[in-house]
């Protein structure tokens, strides 16, 4: 790897293209290097991953709106769309923006969290759209993912969006655009200009992420994916960008991230250098925020040494600055302890999840949130006597380079009634690389099956898997094999009308 220092130029400096940080991106984009079988099993098993949590999603209010507007852009010869076969096509920045949001609506695929948070799966939409319009192979989809994994992984590494407010999506746009120029072997000035494009219409605020959180949680990087394609579309038709975007006086360090002082060391492959990142990445055993998945396998540990919740005092949650400012306590969000909150809040109140894990020993991407379960008076009074705190302990861990002692869990002291004190601690996810149970192939299939069960015809879940499986092997014009299609009466229309209803 090679470390890049980044930092802001003052228009005088006239930085060379070749100095700057969406250039190097873009080289790295263009290094035809070629994948490595580990990586590409892991790319397929998160094409895997994405389906099960999209289908399991298909039907939820976001992705019937996303998949109407969609449907509304047809195309012959465009690209698929989740919960419809292969012979229905719209275009590919509409078929991004459908599948992106039903691979996002349940906040339940993979993650990396280092300086910033991401869900780098959502790379593969956009990607994969692009390719099925383009009439790509199997090789290219696969090149063009390890791309938007590289990329998008290693800017989260170095470069701290959130404690500036910035959305985490303003990494996905430029990793998004890089992929989707490897796949489609565009050159370098090309895949330079589209990155730039893509950071420049990419950038907003975590408004999407605090307080009464909507719908939007699931758009927001849909909507990144499809203006990538958008960006990479016009470089291709030669036009420009805003440039230096990173490095500018007026631009995104100098006036959105640590301002004109800041310096940032970005790792980047060298020429040569294949590209393994997503093999840094982990995904979701339960359907919540990734900071809580070791807290659940934790909370299921110790609610069995709990004979009745209502002796309990308090529960407090050790943690990292993270998972305490983003969805503990540290928050200072009321909405994570209302009762009567969106899925979407609540699957970012650590309070409410272990509260429900402990009583429950087990999480479910849809009873677990049900207002029933949210609102059970026994849940609630448990649920407003957990706290969190910032352990810098885990805090050094949460950021730490060394894959052994990085960790994203925490430490839970239950104090009862009568003074006794129930605790432990868990570091990862059980389903974490360096957890007590690592996920490989058959995890991912079988949660397939499992989120799918009910909703697709034991045929087609057959046939997608196989398909999932060759995809090194597709050939030209085979990636429309990529959908899933749900049998006949079970794909719920969209039960409202927009602009795009009207002829």
């Amino acid at each position: 790897m090679i470390v890049h220092d980044i930092r802001v130029h003052p228009e005088a400096d006239r930085l060379a293209r070749e100095d700057q940080l969406a250039w190097k991106i873009a080289e790295v984009a263009a290094d035809p290097v070629e994948v490595e079988p580990a990586v590409s099993e892991m790319i397929v098993n998160r094409v895997i991953d994405n389906a099960a949590v999209a289908i399991a999603a298909i039907n939820r209010h976001p992705v019937t709106s996303a998949r109407a507007q969609a449907l509304a852009h047809r195309r012959e010869g465009g690209a698929t769309v989740f919960g419809l076969g292969p012979d229905t096509r719209v275009h590919a920045e509409w078929a991004a923006w459908a599948n992106g949001t039903a691979v996002r609506e349940l906040d339940f695929h993979d993650t990396f969290l280092a300086a910033d948070y991401s869900h780098p799966g959502d790379n593969i939409p956009a990607v994969l759209a692009a390719a099925q319009q383009c009439g790509a192979d199997g090789s290219a989809l696969i090149r063009g993912i390890a791309t938007g994994y590289e990329i998008q992984v290693n800017l989260v590494r170095a470069i701290c969006l959130h404690k500036h407010k910035v959305d985490h999506v303003a990494h996905l746009g430029p990793s998004a655009a890089a992929g989707i120029g490897t796949l489609l072997g565009l050159p370098t000035p090309v895949i330079y200009q589209s990155v730039q494009q893509a950071l420049h219409v990419t950038t907003a605020t975590r408004q999407s992420r605090k307080g009464e959180i909507s719908s939007w949680k699931a758009f927001a990087p849909a909507h990144a994916g499809k203006l990538a394609v958008e960006a990479v579309d016009r470089a291709m038709r030669g036009e420009g960008a805003p440039s230096p975007i990173y490095e500018g006086e007026d631009s995104v360090i100098a006036w959105m991230l640590d301002g004109p002082g800041a310096r940032y060391a970005v790792p980047l492959p060298a020429k040569g250098e294949p590209k393994r990142a997503i093999l840094d990445t982990y995904t979701k055993e339960h359907s919540a925020e990734y900071q809580s998945q070791a807290l659940i396998d934790l909370a299921f540990r110790m609610g069995k040494r709990v004979t009745n919740f209502a002796d309990v005092a308090s529960i407090l949650i050790h943690t990292s600055h993270h998972t305490h400012y983003v969805i503990g306590t540290g928050s200072k969000d009321p909405q994570k302890f209302d009762a009567h909150a969106s899925r979407e809040t609540l699957d970012h109140s650590i309070m409410y999840i272990v509260a429900v894990a402990l009583q429950d020993g087990e999480w479910h991407h849809v009873r677990s949130y049900l207002p029933e379960r949210a609102q059970r008076p026994d849940t609630v009074e448990l649920w407003r006597k957990i706290a969190t705190i910032e352990d810098p302990a885990w805090t050094r861990r949460y950021h730490a380079e060394d894959p052994a002692v990085k960790a994203f869990g925490g430490r839970i002291e239950i104090v009862m009634k009568d003074g006794r004190v129930i605790s432990d601690e868990l570091a990862v996810a059980n389903a974490h690389s360096l957890g007590a149970t690592p996920w490989a192939r058959p995890d991912y299939v079988r949660k397939f099956r499992t989120l799918t069960e009910g909703i697709l015809d034991q045929a087609e879940v057959s046939r997608f898997l196989q398909a999932a499986e060759n995809i090194p092997h597709l050939r030209t014009h085979e990636l429309a094999e990529l959908t899933v299609a749900l049998p006949k009466g079970k794909l719920e229309q969209a039960k409202t009308k927009g602009i795009f209803d009207h002829s």
